[in-house]
Formats: structure tokens, C-alpha cells, sequence
């Protein structure tokens, strides 16, 4: 419709000068004046109607896709281990959403008319016709090229750009080493080379679509100079009337003009494209397939089975040919050297990183066979970083909850012992934490993270160095909360070097050189396969370390 309504532009013009001027006619005049008024006002209304709509499919596009990005922007960060490439979806999602609501679209959809224009433009006279479809094809022509030469270089700029910000991400994340050590100079000069890469990238880019742009401008307005020169001679040999000459030039324009326009946005239309092929590819790569079938919360047996663990994309293995079984009630310490794998084992028993060989099974099931969702309320972790997210102190122990439950946030954060240390914040519970969260230290963060562990009593309970940051009142707080959780059923798995933290659990595995050393009771392993470590400027006097 709105492309029809184009037409009065070109009818008027044929009506003026082909019958108002030869008649005189001022009534006709003003008629087919309010009427092309009237063609004009309708036509604005479509393309406000036909913006809006744009602007309606992309937050439609945008608002389906937010939560397969999310989910996926955390598998991502799995599998390419922290990786500021996880974010990518999302710039994809952006860059998708703003091409959808500028002109590009409204080029490609007036794009189907020119050949019609093109017709009309031959109904007129088969010499305006030629020229005008000439003229179209050499602009089509031009488009094949802008696209070919520009095919390669937005895939370098969103390299060189991606690397600009994992460096400077880098840098923000290490920003108090980097004063300490005088490293500010050697980075910047690192970052100003990156910089310089990813603008060399975008200037290539930006100079072919530009340089593409004003050769497009330039042959539109040399054609419609050449279509006014053959009406002229057309019109001097009486085989059109001056009308028809100048309709033909208003034609010729509506059907060059899509091209220009999509030749204008091709830089987005061609990055939108690159966004779309990215973001599927990444949803299929990070999205997690969730079981239909629902299954009952674990209450009785982890069982780790020939175990064979490699990181993500890696098939060198980690950990090899681990065997061992706990029971309701049990408290496994994983010991050894540094690099040993207890992190690793940690990752495995969470369902984070899948195994090459072998299984971990809740209850005989694999965690990839629950929702993890649903799975998530019985399993409690915490990691030696403990990242606090920036919401309130309540919020972060209620694990986010929109629905938090406030009696089992007290109870949670009484029993890691930082009830007290609450109470005495400004706000409290509602107590907001920033990025940095400056608020808290390393081992307030570390037992905040335990209360979000100790949420709603867990079943499974997976404790990396918990106490690596902890003073003497965590420490006992932590090893209450650990008896605690066994009393009552469940199973707790701590990745430890302290005594005091063995002592606790019924149960040791030893790990060295990703290996299974020993598994048993605790007394026995200790007994035949450990000795207390004399004290060291590493551990101290509190550290348990495999014989050699």
C-alpha cells in the first residue's frame, strides 16, 4: 500500500502538465491537489504504522530470546571457562535488535517494488525503461560488490574487537596488581596495540561501505539526469509529453531507491546477518537440554563411578578412574597436593563439567537427568572465589528467590555463623552489595556464601577450601554448620587441607596426579597414607599433606 501510494507523486505530475496546463483549469488543480494531499497524509501514517511495527517485531525478537541467551551465556562461560566470549550472545541480541529497528528493513521491504516501478517506467517509453533498468542493474551490481569486499572484514573487527575487550576486562579485574607492580605502562602500551588493530579493522570497514555509498549516490543522480535528458529528446520528438517525462523521473528514483538505501545499511544489514549465524550457533553450543521427566528430590547415595574428567573442549583428562560411594549422613574430605584435581571433582559432582568416562550419580541418577532448576535447591556450593552477586545480603542467601523465604534466610545465615555480622550492617538483611562488594571482606563473602550454601538444608553439600579465607570464629561457625547438615542427612563433600576440617568427616579420598590415591574411613586412610606436615610458610602448621 504504501508503495502504490507513491504513485500520486508521478500521477500528479502527468495530470498537470498534461491536462491542467493545456485546460487552465484551476478547479482541476486544486482537486488533484487535495487528492495527492490527502495520498501523502495516508502514505505518512503507513510509514509510522510500518516503523512502529519494526519496532514491535524486535522487542518481540528480544523478548523471546533473553532467556535461551541467559541460559546460554552461562554455558558458554563453562565451556570456554570464564571467557569474556560468553557474552557475545547478548551483543548479538543487541546488534539484531537495533538493524530491525533503523532503515535497513524498510529498504529490503520496499526492495520487491523496484521491478515494478521498473514496468511502469517501460509503459512509459521502452528507451526510459532501458535506462532505468540499466541503471538498476549496475547498482545491483555495485551491492554484489560491496558485499563480497566487505564479507571478510567485519569477522576481523569482531575479532580485534572481542580480544580489545577481554584484554581490558582483564586489566579492570587485576587493576590493584597492576598499581602494585608498576605494570600500568607494559599493558597500556599492550592495549594501545589492540586499539589499533580493532580501529584499522573498522576503518577498512567503514571506508568500503562509505566508498560503496557515494558510488551509489553518485550513479543515482547521474541516472536521473540521464533519464531527464532522454524525456527532453523523447519530448522534442513528440514521442512523450513533458509530463510523462518528469513521472518517469520520479519513477526511476522510487525504484532506485531501496537499493541505495539497502547499499546504505549494508554494513548493518551485513553485521545483522553475522549476529544471527553467531547466535544460533551459540544457543545450540551453550543452551543444556532440559529432561521432561521429572525426578524426586535425592535423599540417600552419591556414587562416583570410574570417573574420567577433561575440561571442556579438552580430551586430556584431569582426573582418571575415580571410584568411591557415600550414604546419607556421610562428610567426604577430599585431600592433596595443589593441581592434584579436588576442584575438578567438585565441578563433576555438581554436574558443571560432564565426564568422558564413567558417572556421577544422585540417588543412580546423573545430574544432566534433572531440571537444574529443580535440582539446584538440593545441592549446596561453595567455591574457593566466592562471588557474591550485586543484590541485597538477603537476596543473595534466598539464592536470588523472587519468592525468598525470610525464616530459612536467618536460619541459613545463623548457621554460617554471620547472623550477628548482619545485623550490625547499616541495612541489615537489606543490605545492598556492589560489584566490588568492598562492604564485606574475603572471608565475610566466603561465609555469606556458605549461608547461600546452607539454604533450605540442602541434601548434597559441596565445599571447596570453604575456609581458605575464614578467621577462628568462621572456621568453627563452618564446621558446626558441617555437623549440623550431617545430623540431619545429609551429604557433605569438602575439598580441604585443615586438620580441624578432616576431623569432622567420616570419610577421606586422596587425590594426587588426578589419581585416586586411597578411599575409606577416615582413621584408616589417615593412618596409613598421611602424615602431619611440619610447619611451612605455605600452610602453617594447620595443613594435611600426602606422604611422598
Amino acid at each position: 500500500m504504501f508503495n502504490v501510494l507513491v504513485l500520486a507523486g508521478p500521477i500528479y505530475m502527468l495530470q498537470v502538465y498534461d491536462r491542467v496546463l493545456e485546460s487552465r483549469s484551476v478547479a482541476t488543480l486544486v482537486a488533484l491537489s487535495l487528492a495527492l494531499v490527502g495520498a501523502y497524509a495516508l502514505q505518512a501514517v503507513i510509514d509510522i504504522v510500518r516503523g512502529r511495527l519494526l519496532i514491535l517485531i524486535a522487542g518481540v525478537f528480544d523478548k523471546n530470546v533473553q532467556q535461551p541467551v541467559h541460559d546460554a551465556t552461562i554455558g558458554l562461560s563453562i565451556l570456554d571457562r570464564g571467557s569474556a566470549s560468553a557474552l557475545q550472545p547478548i551483543r548479538d541480541v543487541d546488534a539484531i535488535r537495533a538493524f530491525l529497528m533503523g532503515s535497513g528493513p524498510v529498504g529490503l521491504m520496499d526492495l520487491p517494488w523496484a521491478p515494478i516501478f521498473l514496468v511502469l517506467c517501460f509503459l512509459i517509453h521502452p528507451l526510459i525503461g532501458w535506462i532505468a533498468a540499466v541503471g538498476a542493474l549496475i547498482l545491483f551490481c555495485v551491492a554484489l560488490l560491496a558485499e563480497r569486499s566487505s564479507r571478510t572484514q567485519p569477522h576481523s573487527a569482531i575479532r580485534d574487537g572481542r580480544l580489545r575487550y577481554t584484554m581490558l576486562e582483564s586489566n579492570r579485574r587485576n587493576a590493584e596488581t597492576i598499581v602494585a607492580m608498576g605494570l600500568s605502562g607494559a599493558l597500556a602500551e599492550r592495549w594501545e596495540r589492540s586499539n589499533a588493530d580493532h580501529l584499522a579493522a573498522q576503518h577498512r570497514t567503514s571506508a568500503t561501505i562509505n566508498g560503496y555509498t557515494s558510488l551509489t549516490r553518485a550513479l543515482r543522480l547521474l541516472l536521473q539526469s540521464a533519464i531527464l535528458g532522454a524525456g527532453a529528446y523523447l519530448v522534442i520528438h513528440r514521442d512523450v509529453t513533458s509530463g510523462a517525462m518528469l513521472a518517469s523521473s520520479i519513477m526511476m528514483t522510487r525504484a532506485l531507491a531501496p537499493i541505495e538505501q539497502v547499499i546504505a545499511n549494508w554494513r548493518g544489514l551485513i553485521g545483522a546477518r553475522e549476529a544471527l549465524q553467531r547466535l544460533a550457533s551459540d544457543l545450540a553450543r551453550g543452551s543444556r537440554l532440559v529432561p521432561q521427566t521429572s525426578l524426586a528430590a535425592p535423599k540417600h547415595t552419591v556414587e562416583v563411578s570410574h570417573l574420567v574428567l577433561a575440561p571442556p573442549g579438552s580430551r586430556s583428562s584431569i582426573l582418571s578412574d575415580i571410584n568411591f560411594s557415600l550414604v546419607a549422613g556421610d562428610a567426604l574430605a577430599v585431600i592433596g597436593p595443589s593441581g592434584s584435581g579436588k576442584t575438578t571433582l567438585a565441578k563433576a559432582l555438581l554436574g558443571i563439567w560432564h565426564p568422558l568416562a564413567g558417572s556421577v550419580r544422585l540417588d543412580g541418577a546423573t545430574p544432566d537427568q534433572w531440571d537444574p532448576v529443580r535440582l539446584g535447591p538440593h545441592v549446596g556450593y561453595v567455591p574457593q572465589s566466592a562471588d557474591i552477586f550485586p543484590a541485597s545480603i538477603a537476596e543473595n542467601i534466598s539464592r536470588m528467590s523472587l519468592e525468598p523465604d525470610s525464616d530459612a534466610i536467618v536460619k541459613a545465615a545463623k548457621a554460617a555463623g554471620i547472623h550477628q555480622l548482619i545485623l550490625r550492617l547499616p541495612s541489615g538483611y537489606d543490605s545492598q552489595m556492589d560489584e566490588t562488594n568492598s562492604a564485606l571482606s574475603a572471608g565475610q563473602r566466603q561465609r555469606l556464601a556458605l549461608a547461600r550454601a546452607l539454604y533450605k538444608d540442602p541434601f548434597l553439600l559441596v565445599l571447596d577450601e570453604p575456609n581458605s579465607n575464614l578467621d577462628g570464629e568462621g572456621e568453627v561457625a563452618l564446621l558446626e554448620a558441617v555437623r549440623a547438615a550431617r545430623s540431619r542427612g545429609a551429604i557433605v563433600v569438602l575439598m580441604t587441607h585443615r586438620p580441624a576440617a578432616v576431623a569432622i568427616c567420616n570419610k577421606v579420598l586422596l587425590l594426587a596426579g588426578g589419581k585416586q590415591r586411597a578411599f575409606g574411613e577416615r582413621d584408616e586412610i589417615l593412618g596409613k597414607n598421611l602424615r602431619q606436615a611440619r610447619p611451612r610458610a605455605a600452610g602453617g602448621p594447620n595443613r594435611i599433606e600426602a606422604a611422598e
